[in-house]
């Protein structure tokens, strides 16, 4: 069976090897020709167009997308969480967090159950291999030593990208390094966590230094890693090789090591002038030089062919050429994570409170990236360029098909026509940017180092900007931006963790944090949303009805900020996908093992610790 699974493995590195190169080059531009039509011509390497095509491929396949946007298989294992409705209704998410059923060892596909592909997701080593090969041959062309600087710099960077990828999910992988061909096949067995931590680290460091004094402008370098980029990389690498999944007798050491990175990757970006955007709401709807906060990003056209994405209709209601699609849906947990106003919890009542949390008007005086983030019963959100629209999710709303409670803002773009929003025929959509990084992560990854140091004061000056921003107000001396209670490190732990929870909500960051920080077996409660009924089913037509003389509908003017007003029409409910229990998520799901497809490609490959058969433990040096 072995001998089999290789002799396929050795038939799909040719492919790979060769599939990487030829695939993205020939017969699309006449910049080479090859020699040798059963192998790869050399002169490639000395093709900086060639190499460009190949290199915007890489790109392609390795910079994260819009969540949900892909669908490799099983993928929802990997983006299942506390923060969306989704994780309760699909089979693979639930399994996951364990509301119903359990993964088993072949159910876990992210490495790929793929030979070959050119579709993301297909298979992580195919794309390192697309790495691997330019890493080895770039430096045996004719391009002139700085052009040859500037490609190595971001093929070290991205095969570090999907290194790391890999490392998050499953804690020790093969490391492939050299180009493989099926005279010279090397599977190997799976490299400890610390050796593919030093590996990745040492890609980023080639990458910083062959990318010094590299600049690119925001038409036709948007999107390509630089020094600053690999640098906040690194600095995110470091973090998660000291973060509990990793470090789980909390070596102060990395802490430390982290710290330094952290450093220098904030200083780097503050010096390149990348800051916060006043607006909270304008991170998802400014692009290139206008948008301050974004550091790696993926660039997304409405207008070019296959350049698009569908996020636009997955978050748009139906009335305004949507499909929201409910893993843009918060969970009651997401909601009720905001803070007040005053920055105080919703459970603060008394000393502090300025603000005291009212369960039925749930969005009054909460957190501003409440409002920035979501669209309640009732709540004022423009789109397709109606300004002053009002969005009205009670249950059977005429035009409304997915009768959810509260609706995600993030990722919509307030100004597109509705006829635009569907992305279609390869076009269409918004076109908006994917930020896989910003400015405001880099502040929290600092923060939390600074808070795992002892620097409190430090971890609080950073979290403290980071809710100026928000519009959080300022309050007294003790209790500035409600951070008084966070008055030691344990604490301090808690209030950042909830933190990235909020400011990056829906941005594809909460289940791999949860893994990280060792919470992912510590959920409580289960996977529920809102929805909003009306009182009397006979008020929808009161509702819905045209104020005589007017073309205005009655529930427009209705003052929903007025409880005894908001009580007569609607009643706030709770929704609980059928057949779910509460989350029980095994604790050495920390660590994820190979299916099996993956697993015969090699002998020496073993399952990890704790899954049936398992032998391998990541953390072991």
């Amino acid at each position: 069976m072995i001998t089999n699974y290789k002799n396929i493995i050795k038939k799909a590195v040719l492919l790979l090897s060769v599939a990487s190169l030829s695939v993205a080059c020939v017969n699309k531009n006449e910049f080479f020709e090859l020699k040798d039509r059963g192998g790869i011509d050399a002169a490639i390497w000395s093709t900086e167009g060639a190499v460009e095509m190949h290199l915007r491929e890489s790109y392609d396949m390795s910079i994260p997308r819009f969540p949900h946007q892909d669908t490799y298989d099983r993928y929802p294992i990997h983006l299942a969480s506390d923060e969306n409705f989704f994780s309760g209704n699909d089979q693979w998410a639930k399994a996951a967090l364990g509301v119903q059923g359990t993964l088993a060892n072949n159910d876990v596909r992210f490495v790929g159950n793929k030979y070959q592909g050119s579709t993301f997701g297909d298979n992580r080593y195919f794309d390192i291999a697309r790495c691997n090969n330019a890493i080895a041959f770039i430096p045996t062309g004719t391009m002139t030593d700085i052009q040859k600087k500037r490609f190595l710099g971001q093929y070290y960077a991205l095969r570090a990208i999907n290194y790391f990828e890999l490392v998050k999910v499953y804690g020790g992988v093969p490391l492939v390094l050299t180009p493989q061909t099926p005279s010279d096949l090397n599977v190997g067995g799976r490299a400890s966590a610390k050796k593919c931590f030093d590996q990745i680290l040492s890609d980023l460091d080639l990458a910083m230094e062959n990318l010094t004094g590299t600049t690119w402008d925001d038409g036709t370098g948007r999107g390509r890693i630089s020094r600053e980029i690999a640098a906040c990389l690194k600095a995110r690498v470091l973090l998660y090789w000291a973060s509990p999944q990793f470090n789980p007798q909390n070596d102060a050491a990395r802490w430390q090591t982290a710290l330094q990175a952290n450093k220098a990757a904030y200083d780097m970006c503050v010096a390149s002038g990348k800051k916060l955007l006043p607006n909270y709401a304008d991170i998802f709807l400014l692009e290139g030089t206008a948008n301050t906060e974004a550091i790696l990003v993926r660039t997304y056209s409405a207008t070019i062919e296959r350049r698009g994405h569908n996020t636009e209709n997955r978050v748009r209601p139906t009335t305004e050429g949507g499909s929201a699609n409910n893993a843009f849906i918060p969970t009651t947990i997401l909601l009720n994570a905001y803070p007040m106003k005053d920055g105080n919890p919703i459970s603060t009542t008394g000393g502090t409170a300025k603000y005291v949390f009212d369960a039925t008007m749930f969005w009054q005086n909460r957190d501003p990236r409440f409002a920035a983030t979501f669209a309640y019963n009732g709540s004022v959100w423009p789109l397709s360029g109606k300004a002053g629209r009002k969005q009205w999710n009670y249950a059977n709303a005429t035009g409304e098909t997915a009768n959810y409670g509260v609706y995600s803002k993030k990722f919509a773009t307030p100004a597109l026509a509705q006829a635009s929003v569907a992305y279609s025929n390869n076009l269409g959509g918004s076109g908006m940017d994917w930020i896989e990084l910003r400015f405001a992560e880099v502040m929290m990854n600092y923060a939390e180092c600074a808070n795992e140091t002892g620097d409190l004061t430090l971890a609080k000056s950073l979290i403290r900007e980071i809710r100026k921003r928000a519009g959080i107000e300022e309050g007294n001396a003790g209790n500035d931006y409600g951070l008084g209670a966070a008055n030691n490190a344990s604490l301090m732990r808690e209030l950042i963790t909830n933190e990235r929870f909020i400011e990056f909500s829906f941005e594809n960051k909460r289940n791999a944090d949860l893994r990280r920080l060792r919470k992912w077996h510590l959920l409580s409660g289960t996977i529920q949303t809102l929805r909003i009924e009306v009182q009397k089913t006979e008020y929808i037509k009161d509702l819905e009805s045209v104020i005589p003389n007017t073309t205005t509908l009655k529930r427009d003017t209705v003052d929903i900020n007025k409880k005894s007003t908001y009580n007569y029409f609607f009643r706030n409910t709770i929704i609980t996908p059928a057949g779910i229990g509460s989350f029980s998520i095994p604790e050495y799901h920390y660590f994820y093992t190979f299916h099996n497809d993956f697993m015969y490609s090699s002998p020496l490959l073993l399952p990890t610790i704790g899954w049936a058969g398992g032998s391998f433990d990541p953390l072991a040096n």
